[in-house]
């Protein structure tokens, strides 16, 4: 229903017929408009999207990377939109000096939040005694590249680097997927269970209260479409699968990434 709803937004050509526009004979000038307050363009923004289609509720706004936009977090699907509740851009801008997806503080605390909601003790963490580095990675059992990114748990390890297992079955609620996650997260051992999962065998049949659906449904409001979805202890989004040199280089280059999460 969000990506319908999305689909509807990105065929207008711009939020212009929401925005009220100048008044004829104002004296601004471009580039020289008065400074506006946070958040009455926080406001301007959510009305904008508002009347352009109810159902559209953001779930964050905040300033964004740049200047003259706000960020806006909706279902996990980050938008852009100007401050005048004009322009709306689907695409994550990428930062060349820093090699990453543009991110602001406001958008990383945001994921912060939401990964914290996560305790230690759901989670099917592979660490190093002193782990410099913390990654929590949405997973599943069935995908190549998840499995692949298993295979190096101990060469992460050794660079210091800890892994956080989340599930995310990406067939969705339900399917054989979900169930066999639900299997390995009721095990006795729940990282031999994975372990026996991603190397393609069967897991024995288990049900308990388990936190399968919560963390997928956590995973679809932090926009994970797909796995693994590696995230940095600082809410960094580093992409699906990198090879461990690569990650550690991705880490090394987050200021104070360092340090347990």
């Amino acid at each position: 229903m969000f990506r319908i709803a999305v689909a509807a937004l990105l065929g207008a050509i711009s939020l212009s017929a929401c925005a009220k526009q100048p008044q004829t004979g104002a004296a601004t000038s471009p580039g020289t408009a008065a400074p506006v307050a946070e958040g009455a363009v926080d406001k301007k923004v959510r009305e904008a999207l508002r009347q352009l289609d109810p159902n559209f509720k953001p779930d964050y706004v905040g300033a964004a990377p740049f200047a003259g936009f706000r960020e806006v977090v909706v279902s996990g699907q980050v938008l852009y939109v100007s401050d005048d509740g004009r322009y709306l851009m689907q695409s994550q801008p990428y930062d060349i000096e820093k090699r990453a997806l543009a991110t602001s503080e406001g958008l990383l605390a945001y994921r912060r939040k939401l990964l914290d909601t996560v305790p230690h003790a759901d989670r099917i963490v592979f660490a190093p005694p002193n782990a410099k580095y913390t990654v929590s990675v949405f997973t599943d059992v069935e995908c190549g590249y998840c499995r692949k990114l298993h295979q190096d748990i101990a060469e992460l390890n050794r660079n210091g680097i800890a892994v956080e297992y989340l599930a995310f079955p990406r067939m969705g609620l339900g399917s054989k997927d979900y169930t066999d996650m639900i299997s390995v997260w009721c095990a006795a051992d729940r990282k031999a269970a994975l372990t026996q999962a991603k190397s393609g065998k069967a897991v024995p049949g288990k049900n308990c209260t388990n936190p399968v659906a919560m963390q997928y449904s956590l995973g679809q409001q932090l926009g994970v479409n797909g796995t693994p979805a590696i995230f940095a202890a600082d809410g960094s989004q580093l992409g699906g699968y990198l090879p461990p040199a690569q990650l550690k280089a991705a880490l090394e280059r987050i200021p104070g990434a360092a340090g347990n999460r």
